[in-house]
């Protein structure tokens, strides 16, 4: 894993040679993401690149990513929700149940809430751009405050 420093506090990235499996988000102390996480001589280099790209997220100089992600050890339904939450663009937002519209599960509203729980790669795959019907947040494995806080650097007021 490689840390990555923000305004926020800590996070840290894993990867395998070839794309990124997990993000941490910050707030982490430094202590914990340093001398827990040593870096992976054989992932170094994409984890590095999606720590520098997340880094510049938190500071407001990135709206999209480049770095391929790996969620190939999920459900076949959670790929799919994952890789439809992956389009919501910058700034904007969907319901849970215009999600599961979009994959073509009009009624799996709670199912893609459940999937989105499992994400490995949050701000990588956007999962804190999907909210409930009634404009509320709902849920995010990272705090409710934390979505709060990523839809307000993304200039989405609710």
């Amino acid at each position: 894993m490689v840390a990555f420093a923000t305004d926020w506090g800590w996070g840290a990235v894993a990867a395998t040679g070839t794309a990124v499996t997990r993000v941490l988000l910050p707030p982490r102390r430094r202590e914990t993401m340093v001398g827990r996480w040593e870096d992976q001589p054989a992932a170094g280099q994409m984890a590095q690149a999606a720590a520098q790209q997340l880094a510049e997220y938190f500071q407001q100089h990135r709206q999209e990513f480049t770095v391929p992600v790996d969620i190939s050890t999920l459900s076949p339904f959670t790929r799919q929700v994952l890789t439809g939450c992956a389009t919501i663009p910058w700034g904007d937002t969907r319901t849970y149940g215009q999600l599961a519209v979009q994959i073509g599960c009009p009624r799996g509203a709670r199912a893609v809430g459940q999937a989105l729980g499992r994400n490995p790669v949050p701000i990588l795959i956007p999962c804190h751009r999907v909210i409930s019907s009634d404009g509320s947040l709902g849920g995010f494995g990272a705090g409710v405050e934390m979505k709060r806080r990523l839809l307000a650097l993304e200039g989405v007021t609710l």
